[in-house]
């Protein structure tokens, strides 16, 4: 369906992979993985045939048709939320267009009538009857309540704009579809409901990147891994593509030092016998033996993987906060209704639940960024609180270098900063790229190098891993369960719950507040079917 020759992309003197062969079939879904910076937005580009590649071609049948989700939301401001998702079929707007305007002319003549009947013939073929209740359901299913759809766009924020453009292009039933990190601003609800919709619902060929190692096991076909400066294609999820690049690797490897060992011991004949008459066409045979062998080789991989180690300087008490009885509500909408809970050192409580119901709201109150309306909480006097906002960026300052912001930000020696810079994958002149240049993992890393160096003894971290690849996802899994103190902290990455939590506040409309002394999967067991999984 997609046939992909000879690509290669190069900005200048640096490329970002060559000589890319590879066909992609229908009804397979392919999973684009890689570092960051590696060039999996600008594969995509390609692909979609929105940028052009340095040397190579991308080939398919002119009467297939492709899909991409684009995020310029503000084309719609005015426009209402159905019509936004329907736009996605152009072929029925544009009938549903012209025959609203059929309807409005004063001189209606025989021509028009026949033409009305063409377009009733179109609309009736592209599903236009169904139309408005199909765009409801997508958008219901990717969290946007009904009193927003009859609306314009503009009522949204800007996360919930973007759902509505995964919608527009969802329900435009492409032959391929193009995904760029469309669980970015997604909550659990909305996630799991796109999981089931494009592996059950969508029939064509999709082409998506994540950075969610949960919606890639549980949705991909294949993994697209773009490293050691290609895209290679590797049939299975992505637990299944992280044991085969290691196995390849190994063989590699292997069959490397196999040959140097044989290379070894014939160039030892050679430099021993090569001299003597008698021994002279052995050696020269050995010799041409050496210069037929060609070496494995083994590139470098761009995937490195950064290092968090949190240590607090000093240990709080047993007891860290105790919370009674919180209220919230904002106008008449109740977000936080008698939230009751204890958390002590050591604890990694997960607070889960659907977007907009008051997740980062409870972390604000917490640290006095809010006023709860009713209730009390209380911290021990021996604890230090790290807090990583869902809006970090806006604590940076885009003029200045990475090197300025921490020494303005944080009171440590000089060589203290640059090792956790180091560590953050932030080496040489990397530490004076302005910030403005960051990428948002990059930001994210910023922000963590400066937590890290704080010394805390709690962590808050709310939304840690939006924007962080699965590398840096891994890294920060592994320290948090080695943290000592306690963490609190908002998530919508299921593998990263998973891998943490020994505690989960689950906030709810339906339930309330469910507080459960246990991991994501004991709670799960415990509460039968993942309400989240299904709301």
């Amino acid at each position: 369906m997609l046939d992909i020759r000879g690509i290669t992309m190069e900005y200048g003197q640096k490329s970002l992979f060559e000589d890319v062969n590879l066909i992609l079939l229908p009804t397979q879904r392919y999973g684009v993985v890689g570092a960051n910076g590696t060039g999996k937005s600008t594969f995509l580009k390609i692909l979609a045939g929105e940028e052009q590649s340095s040397h190579g071609t991308v080939e398919k049948a002119k009467s297939i048709s492709l899909g991409i989700l684009k995020q310029d939301h503000f084309r719609y401001e005015e426009n209402r939320l159905i019509d936004v998702v329907i736009r996605g079929n152009t072929i029925l707007w544009d009938a549903l267009v012209e025959k609203e305007k059929l309807f409005t002319k004063e001189d209606f003549t025989e021509a028009d009538g026949y033409r009305l009947s063409e377009l009733e013939e179109i609309i009736m073929h592209q599903g236009g009857y169904e139309a408005e209740a199909d765009a409801k359901n997508l958008l219901l299913g990717l969290g946007i309540v009904e009193k927003y759809h009859d609306g314009p766009l503009s009522a949204l924020s800007g996360g919930y704009k973007l759902r509505v453009l995964l919608a527009q292009v969802l329900y435009q039933k492409p032959d391929i579809m193009l995904l760029d990190e469309p669980t970015n601003h997604l909550d659990i609800v909305s996630i799991a409901w796109l999981e089931v919709f494009l592996k059950t619902t969508f029939k064509g060929l999709l082409i998506y990147i994540s950075h969610d190692r949960g919606f890639l096991n549980n949705l991909s076909t294949n993994i697209l891994d773009i490293d050691y400066g290609t895209v290679l294609d590797y049939p299975g999820n992505y637990e299944k593509f992280c044991v085969t690049k290691e196995e390849r690797l190994r063989l590699k490897q292997s069959e490397l030092k196999n040959q140097e060992k044989k290379i070894e011991a014939l160039q030892g004949f050679v430099d021993r016998f090569g001299a003597k008459a008698s021994k002279a066409s052995q050696a020269a045979s050995r010799q041409k033996m050496i210069d037929r062998i060609e070496l494995v080789e083994i590139k470098d991989s761009n995937i490195f993987k950064p290092y968090f180690h949190f240590v607090p300087k000093r240990p709080s008490g047993k007891s860290v906060v105790k919370v009674e009885n919180l209220h919230k509500k904002f106008d008449e909408r109740v977000l936080l209704n008698d939230v009751t809970f204890n958390i002590h050192r050591g604890d990694k409580c997960a607070v889960i639940g659907p977007n907009g119901i008051g997740k980062s709201t409870l972390l604000k109150i917490l640290l006095n960024e809010l006023e709860a309306d009713q209730g009390s909480f209380e911290w021990s006097d021996t604890v230090q609180v790290g807090y990583f906002a869902q809006d970090y960026r806006t604590q940076l300052l885009p003029e200045q270098t990475i090197w300025q912001w921490m020494q303005d930000n944080i009171v440590a020696p000089d060589q203290d900063i640059r090792k956790t810079l180091g560590q953050m994958l932030f080496r040489g002149d990397d530490v004076h790229k302005k910030i403005a240049m960051l990428s948002g993992g990059e930001s994210a890393r910023v922000v963590m190098a400066k937590l890290i160096l704080q010394k805390n003894n709690v962590l808050i971290l709310d939304e840690p891993t939006n924007h962080l690849d699965l590398e840096s996802i891994d890294a920060l899994v592994e320290a948090l369960q080695k943290f000592p103190g306690a963490v609190l902290f908002v998530s919508h990455n299921r593998y990263f719950i998973d891998h943490i939590s020994t505690r989960v506040l689950a906030v709810t409309e339906q339930y309330g507040v469910q507080n459960y002394l246990g991991n994501y999967h004991d709670y799960l067991d415990q509460f039968g079917k993942d309400y989240l999984a299904t709301a």
